[in-house]
């Protein structure tokens, strides 16, 4: 049986990537997964263990990390993350696509550790759709708005990084494209530098609020 492909799905806030991957999984549902995290943090309601998350004891997370048993963990507002490398691996070797969710500095501790991974970065078409897209969801104010899109100018330094950059128009063509890629019938975009320059560009402009 073929190994399922390991793929890292990131992208800037308000870039649709959530709306991306539930997508993928359900229209691919019987190919694809979406990697459950192990966190420190309480369940909220309705959120159940080994279905939202596996939900662990910092002492626990700790003991986990010593016996190197992530791909990726990273501490966030005094909780621990990580993907769990024993979930990953037991899905791709029964030839199923494993997909994770992540920021940029835990997708490049995967590709560290995995060369062979995948990684997908979602954008808009433009730093301008972006900004649309934030103020549409209609859920920060003008202050986080401008912070999110700071934070989307720091992070497009290390987009090159990535190894395929899929622009999200419409969601469904998005998803195709980003299906093409994880099952290897997609070929890798020839020449990302030009997108890259052009929304770092923008987002530079943004930030300096001109």
């Amino acid at each position: 049986m073929k190994k399922g492909t390991l793929a890292v799905i990131s992208g800037f806030s308000g870039a649709g990537k959530g709306t991306v991957t539930r997508r993928l999984l359900d229209k691919y549902a019987d190919e694809c997964c979406l990697s459950i995290s192990v966190t420190t943090r309480s369940p909220r309601e309705g959120e159940k263990d080994g279905i939202h998350y596996f939900f662990r004891t910092k002492e626990q997370f700790e003991q986990m990390i010593k016996e190197d048993r992530f791909l990726e963990h990273a501490c966030y507002v005094d909780n621990y993350y990580g993907t769990p490398r024993e979930f990953v691996e037991e899905k791709r070797k029964a030839g199923i696509h494993v997909i994770l969710e992540i920021e940029i500095q835990g997708a490049l501790q995967v590709k560290k550790r995995y060369p062979e991974a995948v990684l997908i970065f979602v954008t808009p078409p433009s730093a301008r759709e972006l900004e649309k897209r934030l103020r549409g969801r209609g859920t920060e104010s003008e202050e986080e708005i401008a912070d999110r899109l700071a934070k989307a100018c720091e992070e497009a330094r290390d987009i090159s990084s990535y190894d395929h950059i899929v622009i999200n128009d419409t969601v469904e063509e998005c998803v195709d494209r980003v299906y093409g890629i994880i099952r290897g019938v997609s070929d890798r975009v020839a020449n990302n530098e030009e997108l890259i320059r052009r929304i770092t560009e923008e987002l530079r402009v943004f930030k300096k609020g001109e």
